[in-house]
């Protein structure tokens, strides 16, 4: 006898259209492990009813024969059901209070909970992601916010030709745009008046390399961080320069007799202060794409911006990735969403207007951007998730935790059981 997962919609929103399978991979889990699916009826998925069908796999809008159900975003708390288990991004281990009762009512229920975020290897790197995906289209975000704000001010360069994300057919278009404006803008230059532009990225993990990606359409020269005060004599008008700051970049030891330690900056950040600062009155754009909680020292804080804000600024534009609100970058005050993407922080009077006119620093802040690219994000996430698929459906949920039969990866992901947070999770309790 088959075993049965359910696949749900997404309906967070109106721009979220990924889905955790393509028909392919359904099509894969059926015809290798006798693993059939139910997908949810859905008007906005970036993949069709038809191209599901097309496999036989079955869409209708009743996933109550599922024991296993996969979905992409958070779920709302009347869609879940007694002692079924729950695989998607939960955004709880943070103890985000906006989740805590969607977390209460699993709990209430008997649920099982298992958060893609968890699934990592050994060495603590998540193995089940989106994050490329946010990077790509973070990073074109951020340029299309850049030369829209540069037009705001009357300097016209081949930047502002660039659209948002969701303007685009797929990815594959993107790319051929943006090498189109880098022949401009290697045979024009850029204005003198913004040279040289300068980007610098905060971190080098998945996020940081999907961004990088795509601002490497561009024609771009790397330089180390200790090169950025050197390039503003020596520069070139025709080409953008990339810099990538890794923890040593951002921060130091506060006792001048120790040296910088990676790992010990992980566990005991408190001993370490932020030097980022040095580097913001060079940076055109920034890109943050670190992980961050508030153990950590900030990249920038509302009071350098204040104390350091003229309206010739160099630094126009954050594209804040990582999304953490009054986190690593302070004024990042909301999140945004593709239909109004970008806001500006002014220092001076300490508010935000949305667009990217004003007075400030521009802040892209979308949290939902692999949804701009659902198609390609969609299918690159399968992948990475399908080789667990079959054990996650086969196990039996009935045992003590103890006895759980998971791939170590999945089950240190585990953080419901049977309605109750698992050890490793237990610190929840407090948020709740």
């Amino acid at each position: 006898m088959s075993i049965i997962i359910g696949v749900r919609r997404e309906d967070k929103n109106q721009w979220e259209r990924r889905v955790p399978f393509i028909p392919r991979h359904l099509k894969e889990l059926k015809e290798e492990y006798d693993i059939e699916a139910i997908v949810q009826t859905s008007p906005i998925r970036a993949y069709t009813q038809n191209e599901y069908e097309k496999y036989d796999i079955t869409v209708q809008e009743d996933l109550s024969s599922c024991p296993v159900i996969f979905a992409v975003k958070e779920i709302p708390k009347d869609f879940f059901e007694p002692n079924k288990t729950y695989v998607f991004f939960s955004h709880v281990i943070k103890g985000q209070k906006y989740n805590m009762p969607m977390l209460k009512k699993m709990m209430e229920q008997g649920c099982n909970l298992i958060d893609y975020e968890k699934i990592a290897d050994d060495q603590g790197r998540r193995i089940v992601f989106f994050g490329k995906y946010a990077g790509l289209a973070g990073m074109v975000d951020a340029l299309w916010a850049f030369g829209q704000r540069l037009e705001w001010q009357g300097i016209k360069t081949p930047l502002s030709e660039i659209k948002q994300t969701i303007h685009y057919k797929n990815l594959d278009e993107i790319k051929n745009h943006l090498k189109k404006i880098g022949e401009k803008i290697q045979q024009n230059g850029l204005h003198e008046s913004i040279t040289p532009v300068v980007v610098g990225f905060a971190g080098y993990g998945n996020v940081s390399k999907g961004a990088q990606e795509i601002l490497d359409c561009l024609p771009v020269k790397k330089i180390g961080s200790n090169q950025i005060e050197a390039i503003h004599e020596h520069y070139s008008d025709k080409v953008i320069y990339k810099v990538v700051f890794k923890e040593e970049h951002m921060v130091e030891p506060i006792s001048s007799e120790a040296r910088f330690n990676l790992q010990e900056y992980y566990n005991h950040p408190h001993l370490y202060r932020s030097i980022f600062q040095q580097y913001i009155p060079r940076l055109s754009m920034l890109i943050n794409c670190i992980y961050w909680d508030k153990r950590y020292p900030r990249l920038i804080t509302k009071e350098f911006l204040e104390e350091n804000y003229t309206g010739q600024m160099k630094l126009q534009v954050v594209g804040d990735i990582s999304v953490d609100i009054n986190g690593s970058i302070e004024f990042t005050e909301k999140s945004t969403n593709p239909g109004n993407p970008v806001f500006v922080y002014n220092p001076i009077r300490e508010d935000i207007i949305d667009g990217y006119e004003g007075n400030g620093v521009a802040v892209v802040a979308v949290d939902t951007l692999p949804c701009e690219i659902p198609r390609e994000s969609s299918e690159e996430f399968g992948e990475s998730l399908l080789p667990f698929v079959p054990e996650i459906a086969k196990a039996d949920y009935s045992v003590p935790f103890e006895m759980l039969k998971l791939p170590l990866e999945v089950k240190k992901a585990v953080i419901l059981y049977h309605g109750k947070l698992t050890p490793d999770y237990e610190y929840i309790n407090e948020y709740l």
